[in-house]
């Protein structure tokens, strides 16, 4: 999960304000057109983001429009997360600068679940719902700020719908909520259970993102591997052909369309090895971001999370061994209540012989729900910061060397911004906003979503430098 600071400027689509001669001028032009402008703030994991992408899609269709700053904003939509505390105090301090700052608030989103906290500390929001309720944030918009008069021929919104993210990338939600009941996590209960998309909706939506000019598609969910447990994997049809409800197939899918596919949340089922074939073939990206939490078979057993460290290695063992340049991302959890030190000693012993490439690493806390508040045992906060420490000690020195062997070798880049110090971008190990970057110093004649040729020249724990290894500019990927 990310949880970014909230800033004024990160609100909307838009990333400039609306161009305004006078204000008087702009709030006649206003009550004359039948105006009605959103602000919006999304906050939490890319699947929010999703949600927040939707919701957006369907208020510009019926023409609101989306503005970004709070004063020029009729009302705010506030998209919470609720995953952990430092999230919801996130939530809550961004509602109640969105009441300060304008006064007309509706919140939506995980944190939705707990409308009494929320009333708690803000009881002046207009209206509250929990995670993708997206007709319920709708009709809550229609009641405080009626429809405004809207010509579809005039004010159109494309087939992809509304997008938060650059152009040249597009995250594809195939799924909600997660049949898994780990104790640390809540999710269940703020999203529910497993519900599936139909495979043909999500393979029209991949399509038209690729007609938006997407080139690469981020596929998440709560449990990607699930995908279409919830419907006995049924089969379903896309372009008259028919296609199961299977994260398998709808890879080889997705991999047909000639953009770069690439895999998160992916939950360690024994079918994943399934996947690595695809991604030595190039349908997929060879990446795979699976959350496997802790080695000690105790502590998973706790967590409720599947595995052992020995068959995990073997497992990872295989995949390499099919696909040597498969990215392995993972996240794990220090301090989990009753861990002895011999156990995280263990889960350091773990990692170093697994050199994954990139790892997430979280000091366990308690959150409000979890099952594990109630486990006997509890590490001290200053131990847990301790191994913390050390856990990322030993992931610095091992995702260092992992990138050293990358100098002297060509990837495929693509540019994400170009800065004071040049384009930076991503090859197909990194992903956006969680992985680091292929740093272009001093090369700024490009933009965002072109792909470039380049050697890495140096690299540290996280990043990269590259060159320019020819002039042209690298076919985009499905060109």
């Amino acid at each position: 999960m990310t949880v970014e600071k909230f800033t004024p400027n990160q609100t909307t689509t838009l990333s400039a304000p609306v161009k305004v001669l006078d204000a008087d001028t702009a709030e006649k032009k206003r009550r004359v057109s039948g105006d009605a402008r959103i602000g919006f703030v999304s906050l939490g994991c890319p699947k929010n983001l999703v949600d927040s992408e939707r919701i957006l899609t369907q208020l510009r269709t019926e023409g609101y429009n989306v503005v970004p700053t709070y004063n020029d904003a009729d009302l705010v939509i506030v998209n919470t997360c609720g995953f952990i505390d430092a999230a919801v105090e996130e939530s809550l301090d961004t509602i109640g600068e969105a009441l300060k700052e304008n006064g007309k608030v509706i919140v939506t989103g995980c944190l939705g679940v707990k409308e009494d906290e929320i009333r708690e500390v803000h009881p002046n929001v207009l209206a509250i719902t929990g995670p993708h309720a997206y007709e319920t944030v709708v009709e809550q918009v229609h009641e405080h700020l009626p429809q405004p008069s809207h010509n579809p021929f005039v004010d159109l919104v494309p087939d992809h719908g509304v997008k938060l993210t650059p152009r040249h990338y597009a995250y594809l939600k195939i799924s909600e909520g997660c049949n898994h009941r780990c104790t640390f996590c809540i999710i269940p209960s703020m999203r529910g259970d497993l519900v599936s998309k139909p495979v043909g909706e999500i393979l029209d939506e991949a399509q038209r993102l690729k007609k938006a000019g997407v080139k690469e598609l981020l596929v998440i969910s709560q449990d990607t591997s699930a995908y279409g447990v919830d419907v006995k994997h049924r089969t379903g049809f896309w372009n008259g052909m028919p296609v199961k409800t299977h994260m398998q197939q709808l890879c080889e899918k997705l991999g047909e369309m000639g953009m770069w596919v690439r895999l998160h949340y992916v939950y360690p089922y024994p079918h994943v090895d399934n996947l690595i074939p695809l991604m030595n073939e190039g349908k997929v990206l060879p990446y795979l971001d699976i959350p496997f939490q802790h080695a000690n078979k105790r502590i998973l057993r706790l967590m409720k999370r599947p595995g052992s460290a020995e068959r995990t290695l073997e497992r990872i063992k295989a995949w390499r061994e099919q696909c040597p340049e498969l990215i392995i991302r993972s996240t794990f959890i220090v301090g989990f209540p009753g861990e002895t030190e011999a156990e995280f000693e263990e889960l350091l012993d773990f990692i170093r012989q697994a050199q994954l490439d990139r790892v997430g690493c979280f000091a366990y806390s308690e959150v409000d729900g979890a099952k594990a508040n109630e486990l006997p045992d509890p590490v001290p906060e200053d131990v847990k910061q301790d191994r913390l420490a050390r856990f990322m000690q030993v992931q610095g020195e091992i995702s260092a060397q992992r990138l050293r062997s990358r100098i002297g070798k060509e990837y495929l880049v693509v540019i994400d911004e170009v800065t004071s110090e040049g384009a930076v971008g991503r090859c197909f190990a990194d992903a956006p906003e969680v992985d680091g970057v292929v740093h272009l110093n001093g090369v700024y004649d490009l933009n965002p979503g072109d792909q470039v040729w380049c050697e890495i020249i140096h690299s540290n724990e996280h990043d990269c430098w590259g060159v320019l290894v020819e002039e042209e500019l690298a076919e985009s990927v499905g060109e």
